[in-house]
């Protein structure tokens, strides 16, 4: 394929040039267990009461489930170990699971959700203003809010009907289009490039579960079945909502843009309402090879940051769009060029509108989707909320990108259960006042937050990074605000989770093929090896990526300080054992996390996006019992470096649940509250098939019919459960 993908390093990635450490000064002397690791506090134990730990990470769903309906169990409960029949790995065209389990496909690209519209159709591609109404490309990050039918608000507890409400992070250009992506005198035709936006954003559709059969269905007549697209008019809340640095020729005064788009990881609140990511969002705006003439030096250097350097071509090219359908502002707002008197004149501004968290209300379309500024602007992975009764909210966040940081908004306000079901002004008062902090981890396992904030840590206007002449300044160019703290580089941090059990915070490090080579290893970013890929291609680096995890201090989501470990390393099961450092089995081995998530029972799911491990499977999901902070010990890597490595797990705490069809991703996960019905998304399969015509997957259509050669790959969502009705992993 000639599309680049999320990840396409060229203008994605590594666009952190700043002098911040790797502890490579810091790790000069033997480290001992005891000046390594301090064992958590007996008082975190209290944070998994359900009556002081609530919404983001919990359920108050205590209805009656048995496993297979025989031996009763607490569905509420962590399971001991796990006894699922773990799935091989394996290169078939099918979502692969265990054994009494099965996978349904519920929502795939194309799929209608409004009765007035067709079916998909591989021979006949709906039109672009359509895909208003269908299912958009790319599912990723996801979550289920239960719906109660006599108020038809947010109900934790309800599992017989609900929203799923996802994103769809970009588009897979080969199959979207009847014959793939077109050109007509360098220019994109307008239905396409309405598809491609259309394709954008993020779906809410109304499913129904029936109580015999755990069948689980989408009701596509539903009111609340809605599509918020890449076109969406969207408010601007927090620091920068006002600031001349959002505003455009759409809204002079800062106030609004439209549309979302490369939407990847999610979040959602304990109020009911879901967040949306905007990831990589930069590589959708052009800039001329002209333009930094009519720049002012600070901009210069915070476009560069950013990765769109003079020059820069989008990667769908809808700039080059001619407006006979829609608006022609639709189309020049992805021109990032000065090409008027004032900002409020063009679209210079255009790619500062993006890169926020996204606020959405799945239960009420009246109003617009809110973009959260206050929470900082940056390739945003993913976000977890920890809410404790009577403290601040606490929003962890990731920017994936390489060499780039994790990132705390702690709220102004104490969470209050009450405010539960009060929509976007209940996201005013906890989203829009509170610090912003980035992540500086040390070579003791100890770590600091450092607070974003204009006046304060040298973030002002003589300091020597960039210009800070407000908040907004701040939040908007928060990778600037961050070098200049001197917050510690990760290897591409990505999605994040809160331990249910003892509130223990979760990060997935994906990969990096710069770390030993660009970046020196450090103790949280520890190994630097060779890998090779079919026997004879080498892929150096972090290559298989690992799982961080730390605690805050006394238990407070306002602490700035914690502990941290990793708690497992990525490898095949054959490495090394200083390089597969968790000791996996052939049971257990991945590459590449990236999707995790925490049940409220306290089971991990972890989900790969992986090119270096394709060679023996395709991507995966697995299901993981974790410690907890401080269980196992020191270790030193292949390359010399020492580090903090969690308890090794085995088979019984660690092991496959699922594999994916070929050449995708696993992503996105979420479950009804009774933990009967699980759902994730597979996204891009066949993504590397060099044309529409020679697809190298058939999925979904494999998943009934697996001897299907035809069939155009589609993303899609796909939900499971156990033959019997039973619990998952119970």
């Amino acid at each position: 394929m000639t599309e680049l993908t999320p990840y396409h390093e060229d203008q994605e990635l590594d666009n952190n040039t700043s002098d911040n450490i790797h502890f490579r000064d810091i790790l000069e002397q033997h480290i001992s267990r005891r000046s390594l690791i301090t064992k958590a506090a007996s008082g975190a134990v209290a944070l998994t009461l359900a009556s002081t730990l609530t919404g983001c990470n919990d359920s108050d769903d205590d209805s009656g489930s048995n496993n297979g309906g025989t031996t009763p169990v607490d569905p509420n409960k962590k399971p001991e170990k796990l006894t699922f029949t773990t799935v091989a790995k394996n290169h078939n065209d099918i979502v692969t699971v265990p054994e009494g389990y099965e996978a349904n496909v519920i929502y795939a690209l194309g799929d209608s959700i409004n009765p007035n519209f067709g079916e998909w159709d591989d021979n006949n591609i709906p039109s672009g203003p359509s895909f208003q109404f269908r299912s958009g490309d790319c599912h990723d990050g996801m979550h289920y809010f239960g719906l109660n039918t006599s108020t038809n608000r947010f109900d934790e507890s309800a599992s017989a009907q609900g929203l799923l409400v996802m994103n769809h992070e970009y588009i897979n250009q080969t199959f979207l289009h009847p014959k793939g992506p077109t050109k007509v005198d360098g220019r994109r035709p307008e239905d396409e490039v309405i598809r491609e936006t259309n394709a954008h954003g993020v779906s809410i559709v109304y499913i129904k579960k029936d109580a015999a059969t755990q069948k689980v269905t989408i009701d596509k007549s539903s009111a609340f079945n809605r599509r918020i697209t890449a076109s969406t008019e969207m408010d601007f809340e927090g620091a920068a909502a006002g600031s001349g640095l959002l505003a455009t020729r759409f809204s002079p005064t800062a106030s609004k843009t439209r549309g979302t788009h490369n939407n990847c990881g999610n979040g959602y609140t304990p109020w009911g309402t879901y967040l949306t990511t905007e990831e990589n969002f930069i590589g959708y705006f052009a800039r001329s090879t002209t333009d930094d003439a009519l720049r002012t030096p600070e901009e210069i250097i915070a476009l560069k940051r950013y990765g769109l350097k003079a020059g820069s071509g989008s990667r769908y090219g809808w700039e080059t769009a001619i407006g006979q359908v829609e608006s022609q502002d639709l189309y020049d707002r992805w021109n990032a060029d000065v090409k008027a008197a004032q900002a409020t004149q063009d679209y210079r501004n255009g790619p500062n509108t993006f890169g926020w968290m996204v606020e959405i209300d799945p239960f009420d379309r009246r109003q617009n989707p809110v973009k959260r500024t206050s929470l900082g602007r940056f390739a945003h992975e993913d976000s977890a909320c920890r809410a404790v009764v009577g403290q601040p909210l606490a929003f962890y966040m990731g920017d994936d990108s390489r060499g780039e940081y994790i990132y705390k908004f702690v709220s102004t306000a104490v969470w209050d259960a009450k405010d539960i079901n009060g929509g976007y002004a209940v996201g005013d008062k906890y989203m829009n006042a509170g610090k912003l902090y980035v992540a500086k981890f040390n070579n003791d396992g100890s770590g600091q937050w450092i607070e974003l904030a204009y006046g304060k840590n040298g973030l002002n206007e003589s300091n020597t990074t960039y210009p800070f002449k407000s908040q907004a300044d701040v939040v908007t160019f928060a990778r600037l605000a961050a070098d200049a703290v001197g917050a510690t580089k990760m290897d591409r941090p990505e999605w994040c989770t809160v331990n249910p059990v003892n509130g223990e915070v979760y990060v997935t490090l994906t990969n990096n093929s710069n770390r030993g080579k660009d970046y020196a290893t450090d103790a949280a970013n520890p190994r630097n090896y060779t890998d090779l890929y079919n026997g004879t291609k080498e892929q150096k680096g972090n290559v298989n990526g690992h799982i961080i995890r730390f605690k805050e201090t006394d238990d407070k989501t306002t602490a700035e300080t914690f502990k941290w470990d990793i708690y497992l390393f990525g490898a095949e099961a054959s490495m090394a054992s200083n390089i597969n450092l968790s000791g996996l089995t052939d049971n257990n081995d991945l590459s590449s996390p990236d999707g995790m998530w925490f049940d409220p029972r306290g089971v991990l799911w972890i989900q790969t996006d992986d090119g270096a491990y394709t060679d023996v499977t395709n991507c995966m999901m697995l299901a993981a019992l974790p410690g907890q902070i401080g269980d196992g010990a020191p270790a030193t890597t292949s390359n010399g470096q020492q580090t903090l490595v969690g308890a090794k797990v085995t088979d019984s705490t660690l092991r496959r649940f699922l594999v994916g069809p070929k050449q995708c991703e696993i992503t996105g996960i979420a479950m009804t509250p009774d933990y009967k019905a699980i759902f994730i998304n597979v996204q891009h399969p066949g993504e590397d098939s060099a044309s529409y015509s020679t697809p190298e997957s058939n999925w979904p259509a494999t998943q009934k019919d697996p001897s299907n050669k035809t069939a155009r790959p589609r993303s899609a969502t796909v939900v499971i459960t156990r033959k019997d009705g039973g619990v998952i992993v119970g």
